[in-house]
């Protein structure tokens, strides 16, 4: 943030354009590269499925499937930055998206001692992309924001009235009460040395997504032993 006194101050009218004007050109800017992805393996698939073993023919399929998902994620953060937000909502295993969520991050940060509990979560009625990416946000903060100890995440989820409430705990180093008050602030990243951060969104976008599916996020506790967000999602 700058220093300089005779600047004003952001507004947070001014953030929420930032944020809309960057969520658009970055989905707009991706559609094109994506629909190719996509466009392309399912050709290779036409092409090559009588030629390919097991193994090969399912990475295909996956990177077919993953480009397909970053279509659909991409319009709906274009259909949100345009007010309109864009929800697709179907029955989904918490389950079994949490654990591919999991599965993804710990193979693109090498933390191979990382674990997660997560038995026995419920299948829930929500966007699966949006809500994937929710997941990605939380999940991506437990591992960079490690403490000592091999990074090890908690998911809980039960159902409260007309709610679900969703429990992410961690036991990372915790968040500085000083800055409690900021982590869901667009553009704000949390101070760890030694690392290059993001672009500070994560829990921004976070609580737009959920804003949009009719939910909310908030921190529910912190301190020297970790970290506990928890997720409020409307059960219809």
């Amino acid at each position: 943030m700058s220093s300089d006194p005779t600047r004003s101050p952001e507004t947070n009218s001014d953030s929420e354009e930032r944020i809309k004007r960057f969520l658009a050109t970055a989905s707009h800017d991706l559609q094109s590269p994506l629909r190719h992805i996509a466009m392309y393996a399912e050709l290779l698939l036409d092409d090559l499925e009588e030629t390919l073993d097991g193994e090969q023919l399912q990475s295909l399929r996956m990177i077919m499937e993953k480009a397909q998902t970053a279509q659909r994620l991409t319009k709906a953060l274009m259909s949100l930055a345009g007010g309109t937000p864009q929800v697709t909502p179907e029955e989904i295993d918490l389950q079994a998206l949490a654990e591919n969520v999991w599965g993804e991050l710990t193979d693109e940060t090498a933390v191979g001692e990382a674990t997660l509990a997560s038995n026995s979560l419920p299948s829930i009625r929500t966007d699966p992309a949006l809500f994937g990416l929710v997941l990605r946000h939380l999940l991506t903060n437990a591992l960079m924001y490690r403490s000592e100890a091999a990074p090890h995440v908690a998911i809980a989820a039960e159902r409260e009235g007309t709610d679900w409430f969703i429990r992410i705990s961690d036991n990372g180093a915790g968040i500085d009460p000083a800055y409690r008050e900021r982590i869901f602030e667009p553009f704000w990243k949390l101070p760890k040395p030694g690392t290059v951060q993001g672009a500070g969104l994560g829990l921004t976008t976070a609580r737009e997504f959920l804003t949009a599916l009719g939910g909310d996020i908030s921190l529910e506790h912190s301190d020297e032993s970790g970290s506990r967000f928890i997720i409020r999602l409307p059960i219809a």
